[in-house]
């Protein structure tokens, strides 16, 4: 099935108050998940294979690489024998790149919040209004994450227009520029 978001991604040194903020203001917590996500070598979009101890999913999602507010088409399917499916797409299409995070996992209603914590890259906080729950005009979650950016104080200069996945593929093309090792 297919579904919107309309989310942003945002490096913080500010978790602490944003999670105070959703705590204070009725977010469910949902958990701390340690997960890795596969992203495979496909033509069009990007898949991707969730393992964690709360999300456990494959995801195919169009998301264009700018740094404000932005609609992700995505269609999510529940995994549960997330290795042999890593497996079987690694011999089929080959494996891109793995991001491995730390993630709290917050809702108020239809809004997900995640904070996240990478080794190597650092802090981040993601925001996604999404019209999973219920259908929800997509001005709508526009106005949503809008909102809970000025809440939690983020900035223009915050945002980012890649992906963890891009991120760690341009850091990587870097260091082999420059002749460092990579690990």
């Amino acid at each position: 099935m297919s579904f919107i978001n309309v989310e942003i991604k945002a490096r913080t040194n500010n978790s602490s108050a944003i999670r105070n903020y959703l705590l204070n203001n009725g977010a469910e917590f949902k958990g701390l998940d340690e997960q890795t996500d596969t992203y495979f070598n496909i033509d069009n979009g990007r898949l991707k294979l969730r393992q964690g101890k709360i999300e456990n999913n494959l995801i195919y999602y169009n998301r264009p690489d700018q740094a404000g507010p932005k609609q992700s088409d995505f269609d999510l399917l529940k995994v549960e024998d997330g290795d042999s499916l890593r497996d079987l797409l690694a011999k089929a299409i080959g494996i891109k790149v793995v991001v491995r995070k730390k993630r709290e996992i917050y809702n108020i209603q239809n809004v997900k919040f995640h904070l996240d914590f990478l080794d190597d890259l650092g802090e981040f906080v993601e925001i996604e209004a999404g019209n999973k729950i219920h259908p929800i005009e997509t001005s709508k979650l526009h106005e949503q994450c809008a909102y809970y950016m000025r809440a939690f104080g983020i900035e223009e200069k915050d945002l980012l227009n890649l992906s963890y996945s891009d991120m760690l593929i341009n850091r990587a093309n870097e260091q082999v520029l420059s002749g460092k090792r990579i690990t």
